[in-house]
C-alpha cells in the first residue's frame, strides 16, 4: 500500500488515498501502521479524498490508537498540501468535509503556507460535551480535580473536544503528567484533547499539547484554534494571535464570535510503501 507523509510542525500524518475504492481500516491495522518501531510511524492516517455531497472532498482523519478524530487542524493543512501536490486544487479555496464539520482551505502559490478557515469555537457544555452539574452552561473557569489538585479549566469544541488548562508556566512534563489524566476524565464523555495554556502578550499565547488518541504532540492546529478562542474568552488577547509550540507557530484570526482562521506550513516528507507483511 502506498502513503504519501508529511508534517505540519512535526505533527506527522500518512495521507492514504483510496483512489475511489471502499477501503476500510482495522483498528488494529491502523494502529500497527502508525506504530514508530513496527509500522510507517505517524501520529495519524488522513484518508482522502472521498466523495462528498457537503464539500468538495471528504477526508477521514484516524488517530494513531485506532479511534477517529471529527477534526484536525494540522491534519487538514497537510491534506489541502496533498491535494494541491496532486493537482487535484490550485490557488483558489476549496471545502473539505469532516467529521468535525465543513471547512475551507486555501494553499499559497508558493505552497509555503496553507490557511483554513477552521469553523466557530463553542464552548458550551452540551455541543462540546461536558458533563456537569446543574443547567447546561459555557464551561468558563470552573474547577477540574488532577491527581488530588484542583486546577482551573475551560472546555470548548471546534468540531472536536479540548480542555484548556491556563498556567503561570507550562512544560512538557507537565502536559505529560495531566495529559492523560484530563483525557480520560469522566467529565468528558467522549474524551478530550488537552491543552496548558500561557499567556505571552495580547497577541502571542504558548501550548503544551496532549492530543485525544495520539498522546503528547508537537503542534496542533485544533489545540491553537481552542487555546487560542479561550485566550480570547479570558480577555487576554485581541484578534491576531501567535501561538508558540514546541514544534513551531501557527497564526491565527479569531473575531468577536470566535471564528477561527488557521494559517501555517506543511511540509512533504516522503512517499512510503507499507508492505503487507507489517500487517500479518
Amino acid at each position: 500500500m502506498k502513503f504519501e507523509k508529511y508534517h505540519a510542525l512535526g505533527n506527522d500524518y500518512l495521507v492514504y488515498d483510496p483512489k475511489g475504492e471502499d477501503k476500510v481500516f482495522s483498528e488494529e491495522e491502523i494502529v500497527r501502521i502508525c506504530h514508530r518501531n513496527f509500522g510507517l510511524g505517524s501520529d495519524g492516517i488522513l484518508m482522502g479524498p472521498l466523495n462528498s455531497e457537503k464539500a468538495d472532498f471528504g477526508l477521514r482523519i484516524l488517530n494513531p490508537d485506532g479511534s477517529e478524530a471529527e477534526k484536525s487542524g494540522n491534519g487538514l493543512r497537510i491534506f489541502a498540501r496533498y491535494l494541491r501536490d496532486c493537482k487535484h486544487v490550485n490557488t483558489t479555496p476549496f471545502t473539505v468535509d469532516t467529521l468535525g464539520g465543513t471547512v475551507t482551505c486555501e494553499v499559497s502559490a508558493d505552497m509555503s503556507t496553507i490557511a483554513v478557515e477552521m469553523g466557530k469555537v463553542s464552548f458550551h457544555s452540551d455541543i462540546i460535551p461536558v458533563s456537569v452539574e446543574g443547567n447546561a452552561r459555557e464551561v468558563i473557569n470552573e474547577d477540574i480535580l488532577i491527581n488530588d489538585k484542583t486546577y482551573q479549566y475551560y472546555a470548548a469544541t471546534i468540531g472536536n473536544p479540548h480542555c484548556v488548562v491556563p498556567l503561570a508556566d507550562i512544560s512538557e512534563g507537565l502536559a505529560l503528567e495531566l495529559g492523560p489524566e484530563l483525557e480520560n476524565h469522566p467529565f468528558f464523555p467522549n474524551r478530550t484533547n488537552v491543552q496548558l495554556l500561557q499567556i505571552i502578550d495580547r497577541n502571542r499565547i504558548r501550548i503544551e499539547i496532549w492530543e485525544r488518541g495520539a498522546g503528547y504532540t508537537l503542534a496542533s492546529g485544533s489545540s491553537s484554534s481552542a487555546a487560542g478562542a479561550v485566550a480570547r474568552k479570558m480577555g487576554a488577547c485581541d484578534q491576531e494571535i501567535t501561538v508558540e509550540m514546541p514544534g513551531g507557530e501557527i497564526g491565527l484570526v479569531i473575531d468577536d464570535d470566535y471564528n477561527v482562521k488557521m494559517t501555517g506550513p506543511a511540509t512533504r516528507v516522503a512517499t512510503m510503501h507499507l508492505d503487507n507483511e507489517c500487517l500479518e
